[in-house]
């Protein structure tokens, strides 16, 4: 459906009426918290507060392929934060993210705790604290953030873009629909031919460009994102196909994208983490 209607912009913007759709009731122009409200801290270094979203989800598969590899410091507690309530907004965790978005993770395991915000930063900052899914060779390693960077920037498109118009938006529109949908399938183009030389995005070498890269194109890719497989024909990229089941078998991945999640299937669920018996004990 079209939406004939010409809008006119005002000579200067004014926050005077809500937004509409899904997450009207927590948008706004101005930073900063809105209710005094304390973390909850658990008995690990690592205190992550989060949600699992792909953002999420890229941090928690980091730090169980960390465990998976045998780094005991990365043992952590994953606090649930209900976006929808609004709880990124208490003052405790704006304190860690001024920018009231998940992931957050304060690290504990010094004198002083260290803050760190944003879902590529904190996979960097893991990376470098563990020695892990960083390529050593200087060459690769730039691969590496290269596509990582890509995910941050590319991102966006997909999600508040294309996700947003096309799933959230209180109406159906064909310009904005037809604008990032061109643009995911872009970017999807991009990851396919890639991805058709190198079984992974830095070469040879699982790395954080996976980990961030797979939770949001990889789960567009086999049609669980948004619903929109269908729409986006993503069955045409067979080469990210492959590599989203590829990782999709590691345990640590399995393990990683349930963390903070409370939709869908019961076996699909996990709203805190705090020790690794809890994915034993799963409703």
């Amino acid at each position: 459906m079209s939406d004939n209607t010409e809008y006119l912009p005002p000579k200067v913007w004014t926050w005077d009426k809500a937004s509409g759709g899904k997450f009207a009731h927590i948008n706004r122009p101005i930073a900063g918290a809105t209710h005094d409200k304390a973390l909850p801290v658990g008995k690990h270094p690592l205190q992550l507060y989060s949600l699992g979203t792909p953002n999420g989800i890229k941090v928690t598969v980091m730090l169980e392929e960390l465990l998976a590899l045998g780094h005991s410091g990365a043992e952590y507690d994953a606090w649930l934060i209900n976006i929808q309530e609004g709880q990124q907004f208490g003052s405790d965790f704006v304190a860690i993210n001024p920018n009231s978005k998940i992931p957050a993770l304060l690290d504990r395991s010094g004198p002083e705790p260290v803050r760190v915000f944003e879902s590529g930063a904190i996979l960097w900052y893991l990376s470098q604290k563990f020695g892990a899914f960083v390529p050593k060779d200087f060459a690769t390693q730039t691969q590496c953030m290269s596509w990582l960077f890509w995910q941050m920037g590319s991102g966006p498109m997909l999600g508040g873009g294309f996700g947003h118009f096309y799933a959230y938006a209180p109406s159906k529109m064909e310009y904005p629909i037809n604008r990032f949908a061109m643009e995911v399938k872009r970017q999807m183009d991009v990851l396919d031919k890639h991805l058709a030389e190198h079984p992974y995005l830095a070469g040879e070498q699982y790395s954080i460009a996976d980990m961030a890269v797979w939770p949001w194109y990889g789960a567009l890719a086999k049609g669980q994102l948004y619903e929109a497989g269908e729409f986006l024909q993503v069955q045409e990229y067979t080469h990210v196909i492959r590599w989203a089941d590829q990782i999709a078998q590691r345990p640590a991945v399995q393990r990683g994208r349930i963390v903070n999640r409370t939709w869908g299937d019961a076996d699909k669920q996990l709203a805190e983490r705090h020790d690794a018996s809890d994915f034993a004990v799963k409703p």
